[in-house]
């Protein structure tokens, strides 16, 4: 799975359980939140077990949809 496509499933995902119109601001929140879960689980089990980069960069993916 290429990068945008993971990034846009997730967002897709997002807009599935919303009962309004998404937007742009939502879109940024859900990045916002899915690196905060990035820091919060690297705190919880450590920084050495935890795949921080990864989840970050999906977090960087959902928010550079806005720009595509």
């Amino acid at each position: 799975m290429k990068m945008t496509e993971r990034a846009e499933q997730i967002w897709e995902t997002f807009k599935g359980e919303l009962i309004v119109e998404p937007t742009e601001d939502m879109q940024q929140a859900l990045s916002t939140a899915i690196k905060e879960l990035a820091d919060r689980l690297c705190t919880d089990v450590g920084e050495m077990e935890c795949p921080i980069e990864v989840v970050r960069q999906i977090a960087d993916e959902v928010d550079y949809l806005g720009d595509l």
